[in-house]
């Protein structure tokens, strides 16, 4: 059996996986072919002579220029395809089981301050072209509800549950969201302002209309970041500045995570915003004293 025997099958059983989103699969097709032109004559080899030297010999060659993430799917995608090696009896072992995975710094983020982010949405507002107020709403929509970019590219105006100050995140008509779950989103203040707003600005919309009039909006974000000196974000960052104010705010975390849509009881979040929460107790803990108040003269 050789490893391209392997692949054909894994390829198979990828296309036919209806558990993952398309742009997984893409991923995973991607990693393919990094681990194929990173290792030109895998595909060929006779599975029996893939031996653990050569799996991690290659790995410390492609960890060099490999980004952590990436580094680790590869050799997962590795791993995975060698396991169908063992299963159909090409091989007793997986060769590829002693290459350690590397740690992933989390990502630092620069993000505005209150003060940028409303001068940041003014500038976009007030820049040239004719979707310079579509471009704004989209920055405030992201910011006020931490929704990922293709998830507020999908909420229609039936979604936004005013009596509730609910916003339910469907995501794609077809794959849904990321975690394939339907969640409610409170609206805060500014998210309610900004949406009876649009509302009165386009009276008359159909229920079933997007309530965002462009889906992306990042050339914008750029321009104005330049003109006004703030460091570049994305869209996704955007998603962190909701999660960031809601913390400042004294939402705690495992709320927060379920605001965004995160399946794991809090854990990612608390290794991105787990900082937060604990310069958020530092000043609380300033509030604590077992003095007796002074009493004023």
């Amino acid at each position: 059996m050789s490893f391209g025997n392997a692949l054909e099958i894994y390829r198979g059983r990828l296309s036919g996986n209806v558990a993952l989103k398309p742009r997984s699969k893409v991923y995973r097709e991607e990693r393919i072919a990094a681990l194929i032109k990173s290792w030109p004559e895998l595909e060929n080899l006779d599975v029996r002579k893939i031996t653990k030297n050569e799996c991690l010999t290659w790995a410390a060659g492609f960890a060099k220029n490999a980004a952590p993430s990436n580094y680790n799917n590869t050799v997962g995608t590795l791993r995975l395809i060698l396991d169908i090696a063992v299963e159909a009896g090409g091989i007793y072992d997986n060769p590829a089981r002693f290459i350690k995975r590397l740690r992933v710094q989390p990502k630092k983020l620069h993000l505005p301050t209150q003060d940028q982010f409303i001068s940041l949405v003014e500038a976009i507002r007030k820049s040239d072209g004719g979707w310079n107020h579509r471009c704004a709403a989209l920055v405030q929509f992201l910011a006020f509800g931490g929704f990922r970019k293709g998830e507020a590219a999908n909420i229609a105006w039936a979604d936004c549950d005013f009596q509730k100050s609910e916003i339910v995140v469907r995501g794609d008509p077809v794959t849904g969201t990321k975690n394939w779950s339907v969640r409610r989103v409170p609206m805060i203040p500014e998210m309610i302002e900004l949406l009876q707003k649009l509302r009165k600005q386009r009276p008359g919309e159909d229920v079933g209309t997007p309530v965002m009039q462009v889906h992306e909006c990042q050339q914008a974000i750029n321009s104005a970041c330049k003109k006004l000196g703030i460091t570049r974000f994305t869209h996704h960052d955007l998603r962190h500045l909701f999660a960031t104010r809601c913390i400042e705010s004294g939402v705690d975390i495992p709320t927060v995570s379920r605001w965004l849509g995160h399946k794991d009881g809090g854990a990612l979040a608390m290794k991105v915003y787990g900082h937060l929460r604990d310069q958020h107790s530092v000043a609380m803990a300033q509030k604590v004293s077992f003095s007796r108040p002074r009493t004023e003269i």
